[in-house]
C-alpha cells in the first residue's frame, strides 16, 4: 500500500513542487499544465451545473484543477460548517458556502499562499466573505479544531499526501460524530514502482502518491471511519500530457469516494 512515500523521499522538495506548480496556476490558469482546469472542463467532463459556475467569480473557476465533483455526493444543508480540504482558488468552497447559507460556515484550508489570496478575493467578490474563512495549513495537520466540521470535501488531494493515515485520521478528527467526508481523487489499477513513487515530480503531477482505488476505502477504515462507498468514476485526465507519463496498464482515473465519522 501507498499509505506513505518511500524511506529517505524528500518531502519538503515535493512540498516545494506542488507550492511552485499551483502558485503557477493562480498567477496564469491559461498556461501550460499536465491537469485541465477550468470551467467548460468542470461543467462537461466533472459534472458541475455549467450555469452555476457562470454565477460564480471568474478568478475562482478559472483556476478551478480538481479532479471530480465531490459536491454531487455531498448532503450539505444550511446551518453547517463544511471543511474544503486544499481549496485552491476556492470554486468548491463558494459553492459550499451558498448551501451553508448565512447561519452557516466555510473553511478553506491551502498551503500555497497565492491560492489562498484567489480564494480570499473570490470570496469577497461572491458577497460570502461573512461565513467563508481561509486558513494557511497542510492536510496532513489542519488547523481546526477536533469535532468542529459536519462536512469535509476534498478533490484531488489526498494523491499529494506523503502521509495518507496520518490525513485519514486528522480528517476523522476534524469531524463531529455523523460527519461525513465526500471526496474525488486520482486512484490507479495497480501500485506504482518504488522508483516512480520516489520521484517529488511525479507526486507533484497527481500520479506518484496515487492509491489503488480499494485503498481508499481501508485507510478510511482504519482511521476510524465507516459506510465507505466507491461511487462514479471520471476520466479526469483525458488527453493530459499526465496521462501520457504513465503506463496504460496502471488505469489511471479519479474517483469519488463517501463516508462518516461514527
Amino acid at each position: 500500500m501507498a499509505a506513505t512515500c518511500p524511506i529517505h523521499f524528500d518531502t519538503e522538495t515535493l512540498h516545494g513542487y506542488i507550492r511552485a506548480e499551483y502558485t503557477r496556476v493562480a498567477d496564469d490558469p491559461t498556461g501550460d499544465f499536465h491537469f485541465h482546469r477550468g470551467p467548460v472542463y468542470a461543467a462537461q467532463v466533472l459534472g458541475y451545473d455549467a450555469a452555476e459556475l457562470a454565477t460564480l467569480p471568474a478568478r475562482a473557476t478559472a483556476r478551478f484543477a480538481g479532479v471530480g465533483n465531490p459536491l454531487a455526493i455531498a448532503s450539505i444543508v444550511a446551518g453547517q460548517t463544511v471543511l474544503d480540504h486544499a481549496c485552491g482558488a476556492g470554486m468548491d468552497l463558494l459553492l459550499a458556502a451558498r448551501r451553508v447559507g448565512v447561519n452557516g460556515k466555510a473553511i478553506g484550508v491551502d498551503m500555497t499562499p497565492r491560492m489562498r489570496e484567489e480564494a480570499l478575493l473570490s470570496a469577497a467578490e461572491a458577497d460570502l466573505a461573512d461565513r467563508v474563512e481561509i486558513l494557511d495549513g497542510m492536510f496532513e495537520d489542519l488547523p481546526v479544531a477536533t469535532g468542529s466540521v459536519d462536512v469535509v470535501i476534498s478533490n484531488g488531494v489526498i494523491n499529494l499526501a506523503v502521509d495518507k493515515r496520518r490525513v485519514f485520521r486528522e480528517i476523522r478528527r476534524v469531524l463531529r460524530p455523523g460527519g461525513a467526508l465526500c471526496l474525488a481523487d486520482v486512484v490507479v489499477q495497480r501500485e506504482l514502482t518504488l522508483r516512480a513513487r520516489s520521484e517529488p515530480g511525479l507526486w507533484a503531477a497527481c500520479i506518484g502518491g496515487a492509491l489503488v482505488e480499494h485503498e481508499l476505502q481501508a485507510l478510511a477504515a482504519e482511521a476510524g471511519l465507516v459506510d465507505g462507498q466507491l461511487h462514479t468514476r471520471v476520466f479526469s485526465f483525458v488527453g493530459s500530457t499526465a496521462e501520457a507519463k504513465v503506463s496504460t496498464d496502471l488505469g489511471i482515473s479519479a474517483v469519488h469516494f463517501s463516508a462518516r465519522a461514527r
